[in-house]
């Protein structure tokens, strides 16, 4: 049966914006890819973000109305999720599409994610959701639900930060391996942590996420939406930076904003974690692209 577009379902309406959003990344990704020098080895981007390239009114209006929809469609601001820092109503939401064995995803993590809670999160400017979006196998999903199991315990921030100490590959994200991470993360019924890894719960919460960044079109790692415009790579602090006041200054434009409460709902910058089903999160390592595991 025929359905209208006023009953169509979340996921219906982001699979319809799916392949719009799928070409503006791949624009954004060469665009990002031209200006990369090399060194090392490895991409590494310029210092600094390049100007944009000239549209017409009409192509900005339509481009923001699609940010505006996308933002809609993924920013979940669900009370209390495990999976999100910064307060449920600020202006600004970053949702990242990550693995934990990506490089680049870590190098954000430790790099850049501290100094956007620092300066955005924690003047309620900027809420970030991550999403586990797998792109590397069965060793990489084993950790999504690790991390998923350690926020059942309040403890999905530190353990996602332990994943990312450094780069961990294969073996090193075995289960016994990850149960030890999970000690130092502070949680604290490691049998439950065991058995939430190993539970449908954790499997569904991981496949949610993925199937929201297969519907966007998302291709690698890590990746960014910033109220709906699309950041990929782990770009430079002052890429996002920029983004993010772009995306304030838009919404303060356009009156569309949530009003700020004005206590914050979190402590030092991160929710307070809760039992709540969580989402977890396939694509490629961005900032320099590695291929998945065969």
């Amino acid at each position: 049966m025929p359905t209208s577009a006023s009953s169509a379902s979340p996921t219906r309406k982001i699979a319809a914006i799916g392949a719009v959003v799928a070409l503006v990344v791949a624009l954004v990704a060469i665009g990002i890819a031209v200006g990369k020098a090399v060194e090392g080895g490895s991409d590494r981007a310029a210092d600094t973000p390049g100007a944009a390239a000239s549209v017409s009114p009409q192509q900005d209006d339509d481009q923001q109305q699609l940010y505006d929809q996308l933002a809609r469609q993924t920013s979940r601001r669900t009370d209390g999720d495990p999976l999100a820092v910064g307060k449920k109503d600020a202006p600004v939401v970053l949702v990242e599409y990550a693995d934990y064995q990506c490089s680049f995803c870590g190098r954000f993590t430790r790099e850049t994610q501290p100094e956007l809670i620092k300066k955005f999160v924690d003047d309620g400017t900027l809420r970030i959701e991550f999403r586990n979006f797998t792109i590397y196998g069965a060793d990489s999903e084993r950790a999504a639900r690790a991390s998923w199991a350690a926020g059942r315990q309040g403890k999905f921030w530190q353990m996602h930060d332990e994943l990312y100490a450094k780069t961990n590959k294969g073996s090193a994200l075995a289960e016994d391996k990850l149960v030890e991470m999970a000690r130092k993360s502070g949680v604290a019924d490691l049998d439950k942590f065991r058995a939430d890894l190993n539970s449908p719960a954790a499997a569904a919460a991981l496949k949610k996420d993925q199937e929201e960044g297969y519907q966007l079109g998302v291709q690698s790692t890590p990746s960014f939406l910033v109220n709906g415009r699309p950041v990929a790579g782990a770009q430079p602090t002052a890429v996002f930076e920029q983004a993010i006041r772009q995306a304030a200054e838009q919404v303060k434009k356009s009156g569309a904003g949530k009003g700020q409460d004005s206590g914050k709902d979190q402590k030092s910058g991160k929710n307070q974690e809760s039992n709540k089903d969580q989402d977890s999160g396939k694509g490629q390592d961005s900032g320099k692209a590695e291929e998945p595991a065969k």
